[in-house]
């Protein structure tokens, strides 16, 4: 008897730690923490005089749930598809670890629970966490499976958490807000192209075409226009300064990063080759976090 008790309890200590993580995979976690992050960094940008942490807090589990949610509805539509590929075939609602009605019904709640927190700032924070919600579960995810132009809309969803966090800080749409979200837009541009560039076999598997194909090869298209999105990121760094947000050091500091980021561009469009995209896809994920940190540091000096 007591050894079937202790086999019970394994086996209920080990479905429990499997749930959370699953739960932890459909939400995407770490991709999550990083949209948060972006968001909250903002408010801290755009705050005047002391900072309520409180609110910090508000902010971050509202946003942790809609960004949660957007990608548990989006794993929900994407269950045959994601079968499909190698990278994706172990996620929970694929691997028929998690059904489709429990992911809706977590999705559900989370974007309840995560609006009313938003909520609690102003109308203007709530609207754009439903906006992004909505159109990154409902548009942009059924949108790749047709188009490339799935990356442009899907920039726009992937924008807002910017835009959230000055909302949730100032009350209203400001040029400040408005910069930020500018520079995230065209961040995605180049992060996304090398992404697809290297899982484009296994995207095609599953009949993803956000790539732009050529013949049904990739087309060296979207390594110009990651050139020219993050050359564009060049001037829209210094808008925070024109702005008064940030001092001169600090836009020479973003500038050079701007810079760097169009010289792995270059590479990627010069080569196309997976060392290159890699290159930029790792420079990509460093360089927001670094350019709103000097931001945001600038505050304190």
């Amino acid at each position: 008897m007591k050894e079937n008790t202790k086999i019970s309890t394994r086996s209920a200590g080990g479905w429990v730690l499997q749930k959370v993580q699953d739960y932890k995979a459909v939400i995407k976690f770490r991709l999550t923490m990083t949209v948060v992050f972006s968001s909250v960094m903002a408010f801290l940008i755009a705050s005047n005089g002391s900072i309520d942490w409180k609110n910090v807090l508000v902010l971050f589990i509202g946003g942790f749930l809609v960004t949660g949610a957007a990608n548990v509805f989006n794993q929900a539509l994407e269950k045959d598809f994601d079968k499909l590929m190698v990278r994706t075939a172990n996620r929970p609602v694929a691997a028929n670890r998690m059904s489709v009605l429990e992911a809706v019904i977590a999705g559900g709640i989370m974007s309840i629970v995560g609006i009313g927190f938003l909520a609690l700032f102003n109308p203007w924070t709530a609207i754009l966490g439903m906006v992004a919600l909505v159109s990154y579960a409902f548009i942009y995810t059924p949108l790749k499976r047709l188009s490339p132009v799935a990356i442009f809309v899907g920039a726009f969803p992937g924008a807002l958490p910017m835009l959230i966090g000055c909302t949730a800080a100032e009350g209203k749409l400001t040029l400040l807000g408005l910069s930020l979200f500018v520079l995230q837009f065209l961040w995605q541009f180049p992060h996304s192209w090398s992404i697809g560039y290297l899982g484009f076999e296994d995207y095609k598997k599953a009949g993803f075409k956000f790539m732009p194909e050529t013949d049904g090869m990739l087309d060296r298209s979207a390594g110009m226009q990651s050139l020219i999105y993050s050359l564009f990121l060049i001037p829209v760094v210094l808008l925070p300064w024109f702005l008064g947000a940030t001092g001169v050091v600090t836009a020479i500091v973003a500038v050079l990063l701007s810079l760097g980021f169009s010289y792995f561009a270059w590479t990627f469009y010069r080569k196309y080759t997976k060392k290159s995209a890699l290159g930029l896809m790792f420079y990509s994920i460093a360089y927001i976090p670094l350019v709103l940190i000097f931001f945001y540091l600038d505050k304190l000096s």
